[in-house]
C-alpha cells in the first residue's frame, strides 16, 4: 500500500507548477483518510482489509503531429480511472521520461513547445483514489517536421495520384508506400517543398509512370528535397525508396522488362518500361532537386536507386540535381535519351552514374564524390555494393537483349559525358571488385571528354574498358576517351582480366593524360581533408590556382568521328547541346557563381 502512494508521489517530482503540486497533495491527504476507514472496521472484528484495486493500463496511446512543435496525444479510457498522467521522452529509444501533465481528466492532451525535427515517445498511466496506479502504455516514436515558425502542415500520401495535383511548400508530404503518379496526371511541386518517405512503410517511393509528368522546378534558394523521415543525426541510406521516372523512350531489351526493386509485394506491383517508341518523350522537369538517404532494397539484389530514369525521353528537363547517401546507384539511366546538366552525387552505396540498355543521353557538368562506405539502416536484405564504380556503362546484359550477342544489342549505349569531376574513395574504401573511375563494358560506346578522375585507389585504374569480345564501338567511330586528366590511380587504363588490349586497338591515341601525383587538394579550390562534419560550403569544385584542370580541355569537337560529333551537337531538346571547353572538370574557372552552391547538401547522417 505504501509503495502505491510512494510511486504516485515520485511521479509528481517533475511538476513545477505549485498549484498542481498543492492539488495533488490535497488528493493524497483525502486518499489517506479514506484508507484509514477499513483499518478501524477490521479492528472491530468485521471484514478484513481489502487490497487496493489494480487499474488496467490504457489499451493504446497514439500521437498525431499538429505542426512543427505540437502534437495531440490520445489514449483509450481505463475503467475506474479518475485521472491520467502523461510523460514524454526524447528519442526513438532510451532517454529520461519527464512529466508533461500529472492529472489529465480526459483521454487526450495537446502538447506544444516541442523541438522541430526531434523524435518523441509519450507514455500514459491511469490513477484513481484507492487504486494502484496502472503501468504506463508507451506510444510509437513520432518525428516532428521542420518548417518556418508558423508551423508546417503534414499530409500523408497513401494512394495513387490519378489527377493533377500540387504539393505546396508550406506542407511536408509523407510518401507512405509505393506511390504512383498515373498516366495522364501531372504532379507539380512548389519550390522549397519537402517530401519524406515513410520510415515504417519500408521502400516508400514515388513513381512517375509512363504518360505522367512531374513538374519539380525548384530554385537555388528553395530546392525541392526528397529525404528520410528520420530526424537529422539518425538518417541512413535505405531509409526510403527513391524517385523513379518511367518514359516512352527506346531500350535495347525485348519482352517485358521490369524495373529492379518492383514486384516485391502486392503493395509494390511490378513496373515495366519496355516497348517504348519515342526518345523525345517528356516526363516533366527536375530542377534544383535533391534526393537523400534513399535506395531501399526490396529483396536480395533488388534495389531502388536515388534517381531512376527508365526509358525517359529527351523532352524531359533535368538539371541542378543531387543524390546524397543513397544505398544503390545515385543516377541510373535505362535506355532512353534524357539529357542532364549539373548533376552532383555524394557518397553512393553503389555506382554514381550508371547508363545502360541503349541510353544515348548527353550529360555535362557532373560531380561524383566518395570518401566512405555508407552504413545503411538496420535489417535490410542488402547493403552497399561490393563493386561500386564512379561511372558504370553497359550495353545490355541478359537473355532478353535485342541481339543474340549482348555487346551488339541495338540501339547501342552511346552517351556523351563531358566535364566531369570524379573523386573516388581510394584507400579509404577500396572495394575488391570496384573502385574504378569508369567501367565501360559489353559493347558500350560514347564520348567521354574534358573530365578528371582522381583517387581511385592504389590498385585501380581511371578507366576499365571491357568489350566482349571485340572493340567494335571504337572502330565504328562510336567510342572515344579524350582530354581526361587522371591522378592518384595505379593506371590510366586497366590491364589484364577481360580488359581489351588497348594499345593494339588504338584507344590510347586519344589525349588521355598519364598518371599525375597531384591529389584532389591540388586539383580543386577546396576539398576538405576530413569530410565527416564538412559543410556543403566547404566544397569548391573550381580548379585550384595552378591546377592542371585550368587547361587541357578539348575546345573543338570538329575532329570527332561524325556520329559522336552529331551526339555532342545536340538537337532542340532540353540540355542536349554539349559545349566544348578549354578546361577540364565540372566547373568553368571563369565563372563567378558556384553552380552547386546553396542548393546542394553534404551530410553524413
Amino acid at each position: 500500500m505504501i509503495r502505491s502512494f510512494t510511486t504516485h508521489i515520485n511521479n509528481t517530482k517533475t511538476i513545477k507548477d505549485e498549484t498542481l503540486m498543492k492539488a495533488t497533495m490535497h488528493k493524497l491527504r483525502g486518499l489517506f483518510a479514506l484508507m484509514a476507514v477499513p483499518v478501524v472496521v477490521a479492528a472491530c472484528g468485521d471484514d478484513p482489509v481489502q487490497p487496493a484495486a489494480q487499474l488496467a493500463s490504457p489499451a493504446s496511446v497514439t500521437v498525431t503531429v499538429v505542426d512543427t512543435i505540437t502534437v495531440n496525444v490520445n489514449w483509450s479510457a481505463v475503467p475506474g480511472a479518475a485521472t491520467y498522467q502523461v510523460m514524454r521522452a526524447e528519442g526513438a529509444t532510451g532517454g529520461t521520461y519527464e512529466t508533461v501533465n500529472p492529472s489529465v481528466t480526459g483521454t487526450s492532451l495537446r502538447v506544444t513547445n516541442l523541438k522541430k525535427q526531434a523524435t518523441y515517445r509519450f507514455s500514459v498511466s491511469a490513477a484513481a483514489p484507492g487504486a494502484n496506479v496502472s503501468q504506463a502504455t508507451v506510444s510509437s516514436p513520432v518525428v516532428l517536421p521542420g518548417g518556418d515558425e508558423s508551423g508546417a502542415k503534414i499530409v500523408t500520401i497513401t494512394g495513387a495520384i490519378t489527377a493533377n495535383r500540387t504539393f505546396h511548400a508550406d506542407t511536408q508530404y509523407v510518401l507512405s508506400g509505393f506511390i504512383a503518379v498515373a498516366s495522364g496526371a501531372t504532379l507539380t511541386i512548389e519550390p522549397g517543398t519537402t517530401i519524406v518517405g515513410d520510415y515504417n512503410i519500408k521502400g516508400s517511393s514515388l513513381f512517375i509512370l509512363r504518360g505522367a509528368r512531374i513538374m519539380a522546378d525548384g530554385t537555388p534558394e528553395k530546392p525541392i528535397v526528397f529525404t528520410s523521415q528520420r530526424p537529422v543525426g539518425q538518417r541512413q541510406p535505405g531509409d526510403w525508396g527513391g524517385l523513379i521516372l518511367i518514359g516512352n523512350g527506346i531500350i535495347n531489351r525485348k519482352g517485358s522488362v521490369q524495373i529492379e526493386g518492383t514486384g516485391s509485394e502486392a503493395a509494390n506491383p511490378a513496373r515495366f518500361y519496355d516497348s517504348g517508341i519515342d526518345n523525345k518523350d517528356n516526363s516533366g522537369v527536375l530542377r534544383y532537386v535533391r534526393v537523400e538517404f534513399a535506395g531501399y532494397p526490396t529483396g536480395p539484389n533488388q534495389e531502388l536507386n536515388s534517381f531512376t530514369f527508365a526509358a525517359v525521353g529527351s523532352g524531359t528537363t533535368v538539371d541542378h540535381v543531387q543524390a546524397l547517401q543513397g544505398l544503390d546507384d545515385s543516377f541510373e539511366f535505362f535506355g532512353g535519351a534524357v539529357n542532364t546538366k549539373y548533376l552532383v552525387s555524394y557518397e553512393s552505396g553503389d555506382d554514381h552514374f550508371d547508363m545502360s540498355e541503349g541510353h544515348i543521353g548527353r550529360h555535362q557538368f557532373m560531380i561524383g564524390f566518395q570518401s566512405i562506405q555508407p552504413v545503411p539502416r538496420p535489417g535490410l536484405s542488402g547493403g552497399p555494393s561490393t563493386d561500386p564504380q564512379m561511372v558504370e556503362n553497359d550495353g545490355c546484359a541478359g537473355t532478353d537483349c535485342d541481339n543474340t550477342t549482348q555487346g551488339n544489342a541495338q540501339p547501342y549505349t552511346t552517351p556523351v559525358l563531358a566535364n566531369f569531376s570524379l573523386v573516388g574513395s581510394g584507400a579509404v574504401w577500396d572495394p575488391a571488385g570496384g573502385g574504378y573511375g569508369m567501367m565501360i563494358r559489353r559493347g558500350s560506346g560514347g564520348l567521354y571528354v574534358n573530365g578528371v578522375i582522381t583517387r581511385t585507389g592504389p590498385l585501380k585504374a581511371a578507366i576499365n574498358f571491357i568489350d566482349e569480345p571485340t572493340n567494335d564501338r571504337y572502330t565504328a567511330g562510336l567510342l572515344r576517351f579524350l582530354n581526361i586528366y587522371s591522378s592518384q590511380t595505379a593506371n590510366v587504363f586497366a590491364t589484364g582480366g577481360y580488359s581489351v588490349p588497348l594499345a593494339e586497338n588504338g584507344l590510347e591515341l586519344g589525349t588521355v593524360n598519364a598518371i599525375a601525383a597531384a591529389g584532389e587538394q591540388a586539383l580543386f579550390a577546396s576539398i576538405p581533408a576530413n569530410t565527416l562534419n564538412a559543410a556543403g560550403s566547404s566544397f569548391n569544385w573550381a580548379p585550384a590556382v595552378g591546377s592542371p584542370l585550368l587547361t587541357g580541355g578539348l575546345a573543338d569537337f570538329s575532329s570527332l568521328p561524325s556520329v559522336l560529333a552529331g551526339l555532342a551537337a545536340g538537337d532542340e531538346s532540353p540540355n542536349s547541346r554539349i559545349v566544348p571547353t578549354s578546361y577540364r572538370g565540372a566547373v568553368d574557372p571563369a565563372e563567378t557563381t558556384q553552380w552547386w552552391a546553396g542548393w546542394t547538401n553534404y551530410a553524413r547522417y
